[in-house]
């Protein structure tokens, strides 16, 4: 399975992005899909997942509220909708296919990794 994260840019504090996670194989509908993201200088953290039919989401505290993952699982593509950005959203964000239909915040938990998209939030 191959994953590209797309929608990342430049925008202005308060703004909104969606991000997309596509998949290359219908295999990964039946995998629950994370995103986590890197900030300058720091590690790689947890953003959220959506469960494999997506019944299920889990967020990080600091994007609750802010952020929403859907999929569509017939166009093999996951999103990441982030509103009311924040500078320190500033990161690159990635998607990644869990190993079950279930995942959480543990990136051992993730068989696929995507390339990162770029997001910069600017006070």
């Amino acid at each position: 399975v191959q994953l590209q994260a797309s929608g990342g840019g430049l925008v202005q504090a308060g703004g909104s992005l969606r991000l997309s996670c596509g998949s290359s194989k219908r295999t990964s509908s039946n995998n629950a899909v994370g995103w986590f993201r890197q900030p300058p200088g720091k590690e790689r953290e947890f953003v959220g997942s959506i469960s494999w039919r997506g019944g299920r989401t889990s967020y990080a505290d600091s994007v609750k509220g802010r952020f929403t993952i859907s999929r569509d699982n017939a166009k093999n593509i996951v999103d990441l909708q982030m509103n009311s950005l924040k500078p320190e959203d500033t990161a690159v964000y990635y998607c990644a296919v869990a190993k079950g239909p279930y995942s959480g915040s543990d990136r051992d938990g993730y068989l696929t990794w995507g390339q990162g998209t770029q997001v910069t939030v600017s006070s």
